[in-house]
């Protein structure tokens, strides 16, 4: 089992892994750029390769990168959506510099125009995301399915991926606390053994390589995304338990996204999750 968090690149990519490794993670997730805004600065050549040689040096693998909020793939409005698909693009070469197996996304909003329609959009998005230089496996992310949210289902995440040519280069990152939102049982044995069979059977299981490990402010099917400290919200300790301990679950990569105002933030969720899986 390896575990990790969303770690800071304040003061260059390359500390991010200082920052994991100092925490003990065995894996980790940063975001490749500011993600305030589209547009980025060049990766540094040098800032690059102490990036890779920090991650040789620890160890921590699978490396994830996760694209800024601001990109919405579904969106109907067409400059919204080109900057959204460029800065795509740019992740997907930026993560490949960086060595990381997985891009993670956030499917995006359709505001209005529909499921199918920006089912379409994404998928068309994902297609020329594919065409650019960078080869990490790119992961459809699970959504709470707040507003117009588009992934809160299964079943649109399949339909994503079924229009795409080459769908063996995309996966699915499921979120916890997403799952629980969007009304999910991943809380009780049963539950989650229901849950990840129908996984199984609209996508299937073997797509599944990362899990953002999150407990939820809000209840089951509050469609609220608001994370919370492992075992503070409403999935709670029992819960992660049931998740950590299931079978199915446990060779997967689990990375931490709870709320972090300080570095014993991290450790101390770090260490809870541990100590819940039995690790």
């Amino acid at each position: 089992m390896r575990i990790g968090v969303h770690v800071s690149i304040a003061g260059g990519v390359d500390k991010a892994v200082t920052r994991a490794a100092d925490l003990g993670c065995d894996t980790m997730q940063v975001f490749s750029r500011s993600p305030r805004t589209l547009r980025s600065r060049p990766l540094d050549e040098g800032e690059v390769a102490r990036f890779r040689g920090n991650v040789e040096r620890t160890g921590i693998c699978p490396v994830v990168i996760h694209i800024p909020y601001l990109l919405n793939l579904a969106s109907p409005q067409e400059n919204t959506y080109s900057a959204s698909v460029e800065a795509l693009c740019e992740d997907m070469g930026r993560a490949g510099a960086l060595g990381a197996q997985f891009l993670v996304i956030h499917p995006g909003s359709h505001l209005g125009q529909g499921v199918a329609e920006g089912i379409r959009r994404i998928s068309r998005a994902i297609e020329r995301a594919l065409s650019s230089p960078g080869h990490p496996m790119l992961l459809l992310e699970t959504v709470s399915g707040a507003g117009t949210e588009i992934g809160a289902r299964f079943e649109e995440l399949r339909d994503m991926m079924a229009g795409v040519t080459d769908a063996s280069r995309v996966g699915v990152c499921i979120d916890t606390c997403h799952l629980w939102a969007s009304g999910y049982d991943v809380r009780t044995p049963e539950g989650l053994e229901e849950t990840l069979s129908h996984l199984d059977t609209v996508i299937g299981f073997d797509k599944v390589k990362v899990v953002h490990l999150n407990d939820s402010v809000y209840g089951r099917g509050s469609r609220k995304d608001r994370h919370a400290h492992i075992g503070e919200g409403t999935i709670g300790d029992e819960g992660f338990r049931v998740i950590l301990g299931h079978p199915r679950l446990r060779n997967l990569s689990f990375i931490l996204e709870t709320p972090n105002p300080t570095p014993e933030d991290d450790f101390r969720n770090l260490r809870h999750a541990r100590a819940l899986a039995g690790a």
